[in-house]
């Protein structure tokens, strides 16, 4: 198990491998982001996409899939997230794109109120085939703590 002591901080993680297509764009699309340029060629065309693009909630979801694929989430000692401190699509994602992670541990600390938990924030970016950023996020997360009656280092 990967619990709050094992984690680094300053480590950068390369993962991943998402192929989008387009039936998944439109279907995304059609159930959580029915924009047209999301879900049509002509009306995409129009805009400054030029031509069909994922929703960036999409992206967000293609993302998540390929962090909790690199967790092992069966050998990790995780409890979720409280959220998401910034967010920001870079560049848009299209059908035919393959998408790759980097995550990379900015902070960690034990909670003070549930010592048997650590808080850590973690910058992921999300990168194209061209190596271009599309997704920047700093999200925050619960993990247990091996020892949780040891003492709280400041």
């Amino acid at each position: 198990m990967k619990y709050f002591e094992d984690i680094e901080i300053g480590v950068v993680q390369s993962f991943g491998h998402y192929e989008v297509t387009r039936e998944e764009v439109m279907e995304f699309a059609g159930k959580y982001d029915p924009q047209p340029f999301h879900l049509d060629d002509e009306a995409a065309a129009q805009t400054h996409f030029g031509r069909l693009s994922a929703s960036g909630w999409h992206t967000c979801a293609m993302t998540m899939s390929m962090m909790v694929a690199n967790m092992n989430v069966e050998k990790s000692a995780g409890l979720g997230s409280p959220g998401v401190d910034n967010l920001r699509w870079v560049k848009p994602v299209y059908p035919g794109d393959t998408l790759r992670c980097e995550s990379q541990v900015l902070e960690k600390r034990r909670s003070r109120s549930r010592p048997e938990m650590g808080i850590f924030k973690v910058r992921h970016r999300t990168f194209n085939q061209n190596d271009e950023l599309v997704l920047d996020m700093v999200s925050n997360g619960l993990i247990r703590v091996r020892k949780p009656e040891a003492p709280i280092e400041d």
